[in-house]
């Protein structure tokens, strides 16, 4: 992908966070960066942004989709990824889901009997997969239906 249309779709996102992030009221500085070839990362921060966030990051999902549709409306380019973080959660998420899927699966290995987890988000189900991925002793799987899509995580047959 070119990289001038990565940085128009990161621009015209800046943009549009920034409006949002005054449309709330809150102190906050917007700015962007390539993540690769593909893909730029939006990040917000500043203090006191948990409405931004919201429950289990569902508002931050839901304003990554709508910088997604603005940027996409804006620019009518429909390669790239436009990833929006508000107060690195995303990073702090990642790790308490890896070590969480650790101790699941450790639990699994021990008692040999599957968990299912709550359902969650793609992005989310992606983690504990990759995560476990190397795990002996353990195998994933998703099962359900969006929204209820969830990963399962069993005694691995070998």
């Amino acid at each position: 992908m070119p990289v001038e249309a990565l940085e128009q779709q990161g621009e015209v996102a800046v943009q549009f966070l920034e409006g949002l992030v005054e449309a709330f009221g809150l102190e906050a500085v917007v700015g962007v960066r390539a993540v690769n070839d593909e893909a730029v990362e939006i990040a917000v921060t500043g203090e006191d942004l948990g409405l931004l966030v919201g429950p289990r990051g569902a508002t931050l999902q839901a304003i990554q989709d709508l910088t997604r549709t603005a940027v996409l409306r804006q620019t009518n380019i429909r390669e790239g990824w436009v990833v929006v973080d508000v107060a690195d959660y995303r990073q702090k998420r990642r790790g308490a889901l890896e070590k969480f899927a650790r101790q699941v699966a450790e639990q699994v290995t021990t008692t040999g009997t599957a968990v299912r987890l709550d359902p969650m988000p793609p992005a989310d189900r992606k983690v504990v997969h990759d995560v476990l991925n190397g795990v002996a002793g353990v195998a994933t799987g998703s099962e359900g239906e969006e929204p209820r899509r969830r990963v399962v995580i069993r005694p691995d047959s070998d």
